[in-house]
Parts: structure tokens; sequence; C-alpha cells
């Protein structure tokens, strides 16, 4: 592929495939439409030569996206919208540090887990982080709103090991606490009250391996899904050890499975402190375990935010909503406290 910059603010970019056009521009140039909606360009095409056209960073951005994509068609890997707005968010992290440390590749030669089902790569510039710590640490944290691909690419990262044969067993782990309900309510023997607080991990295993060989794995106990209760008094050696929404563990559940860690095995920690569904006045395990081993060698830890949320993008308008009303509503207790504490009548009133 060739590019020529005919002015400030057009690129011209050619492609010398085109079979590939096709499922670069999308059905019906869907892509084409979906990329100049999302960061205000002008795309127009003619034969093998697409012209974008809109304000420098814009255009940018975009070339970056189409690049990017067009590396992936000629590797034979799947585009859809899914992967136009991953390419395009990575290319908006990477505009927006240019002049930093980020990305530390080119965007088409960023790390990707591979599985039977397929390469899993970034979709931001967290993830690309993330990924990076789960293939050079043996603790990882990864921290953030829903929808940001936290436990699905620790996941994804636990089979790929365990295939290559690096590791022995995968073992996923949830606490069994959820909105405040509690599993002596619910119906059924113990697998078929705790199965529906695990379903999360089932099916990113799904996504990854055959249904066939999940369920083959689970017998054999290369793969252990559990409750967090099920951890304790246990060593976990040659093994993937995943504990997803920590958010919802004790400082002392969640010191106790850090503590099950063995010969050759790997621990990722994911979780949500914005989501806490513990009973009140009850610390968060997961945020006292980031404070307490702040800087501790050979942990690592990802933050993500609402921008990195991939799963949809009226998820990450909703996370971003939520945020902006509980700094709103923490705004007006602060203004609250404030005038209590400095008008005698209001403190007397408060009181």
């Amino acid at each position: 592929m060739a590019d020529t910059v005919s002015a400030a603010r057009t690129v011209t970019l050619q492609f010398d495939d085109n079979a590939l056009l096709p499922l670069l521009y999308g059905e019906h140039d869907r892509h084409l439409a979906q990329i100049e909606q999302r960061i205000g360009v002008r795309l127009a095409s003619r034969g093998n030569r697409l012209t974008i056209t809109g304000s420098a960073e814009a255009s940018g951005i975009a070339e970056a996206a189409l690049r990017a994509l067009w590396k992936r068609l000629e590797r034979g890997e799947p585009t859809g919208i899914a992967e136009v707005e991953a390419a395009l968010r990575l290319s908006e992290s990477a505009a927006r540090v240019a002049d930093g440390p980020e990305p530390r590749l080119p965007l088409s030669d960023l790390p990707a887990i591979r599985t039977r089902k397929g390469a899993i790569a970034p979709r931001s510039a967290a993830q690309t982080g993330y990924m990076d710590l789960l293939g050079k640490h043996e603790m990882v944290f990864g921290v953030g709103p829903a929808g940001t691909g936290k436990t699905y690419l620790a996941v994804a990262q636990g089979v790929a090991l365990l295939m290559a044969g690096r590791v022995d067993r995968i073992v996923l782990s949830r606490p069994a606490v959820e909105a405040g309900e509690r599993l002596g309510f619910l119906p059924g023997d113990m697998k078929e009250k705790v199965d529906p607080y695990l379903r999360p991990l089932y099916d990113a295993l799904h996504d990854m391996m055959p249904a066939e060989q999940v369920a083959r794995r689970i017998t054999s106990g290369e793969i252990e899904i559990a409750p967090l209760a099920f951890m304790r008094g246990r060593t976990l050696a040659h093994c993937f050890a995943i504990l997803d929404e920590a958010q919802n563990t004790t400082p002392a559940q969640i010191k106790m499975f850090l503590t099950r860690m063995g010969e050759g095995t790997r621990m990722v920690i994911t979780g949500d402190p914005s989501q806490v569904d513990l009973p009140p006045g009850q610390k968060s395990g997961l945020v006292e375990a980031l404070s307490v081993l702040d800087g501790v060698p050979g942990i690592g830890v990802t933050r993500f935010a609402e921008q990195d949320v991939v799963r949809h993008p009226l998820v990450g308008r909703i996370v971003a909503a939520y945020n902006r009303a509980d700094e709103q509503a923490t705004a007006v207790r602060q203004d609250r406290a404030a005038r209590r504490g400095g008008d005698p009548l209001a403190r007397q009133e408060g009181n």
C-alpha cells in the first residue's frame, strides 16, 4: 500500500489488492460511514484509491485506523464493525500520546493472544498494556468498569497458556456475592446455586474453545470453575488462576486467594471498585489489596477507564453518565458539609 499527501488536510491512500477493498469498506460502505460519523472526516473512494478529508488530527486518526484494518485483512483476519471501532479507539489513543511512550508498537503490530479459535488483539490502549503485563508478570490486577475486557482477556491468556502446555490447568473463581442476594435462598444443590454467578466465566471459555473441549477439560480437571470459598486451604501450583469480581471480596478473602499461589502459577485479579455489592460498611478486599501491594515487585496493575469500554459504544456512555452523576452527588455532599461546618446555625441544624 502506498500513499501521497496532497494537502495538509487531505490524504490519499492507495491499496494494492482490489479483492480486499470490499472487506475494508464494508457492506454498502458501512465501515467508511462509521469512520466518517465517528471522527468527522469525509471519505471518497475511486478505484483502489481512498481520499480522507478533514482536520489534520482527524485525518491522521482515520489514516492510522485504515492502515491497521488493511494489515488485518492482509493477514486474513476478520474485519467488522467492532474491529473498525477498535482501530479508531487505538488510533485516537496514539494521537493523544504521540509525544509519550505509548503506543509501544505500531497499531498494525500490536500483541495478540492466540487460541485455537483465532487471535485476540487489543481494542484499546489500556488493553494493549494489560496484555503486555499478562505476558510478563506472575500476578496482574485488572481494575476498571464493566465492558473493558478485563476478564475476557485474562481467560484468553489462560487458555493460550494451557494449550501451549505452559500451565497444567486453569482455575477460575468468583465470590458468590451479587447485589445482596444470598445463596441459601436460591433453589437447587450447591452447583445449581453457584453456576449463575460463574456463568460469565463459562461464556468467555466458550468463546476461546469448542464447547465439547470445554466440557471435556472441566470433567478432567484441567479447567476448574468454583466459588472463592472453595479455594481455602489449597495450594494452586502450575496453573493459571483468575479471581473475577474481586471488588466483592473481603480483605481476608482476597488475602486468602493471593496466598494460594504455588510454584509455576500465574494469577489475575479483576474487578470494578465502583461496583461493590458487599454489605454497607464492609471494606472491599480489592481496594485494600491495591493499596497494600502498591509497588511490590512482580505485580502488575492495569487501570481501565470509561473510554476503554469495548462492549458497545453505548456502554461507555452509560458508564460516563453514572460517573458524572456520582461526581455531582459527591460535590453536593461536600458543599453541604462545608456550609454546615462554616455556619453555626447550620451546625446546630445538622446535629
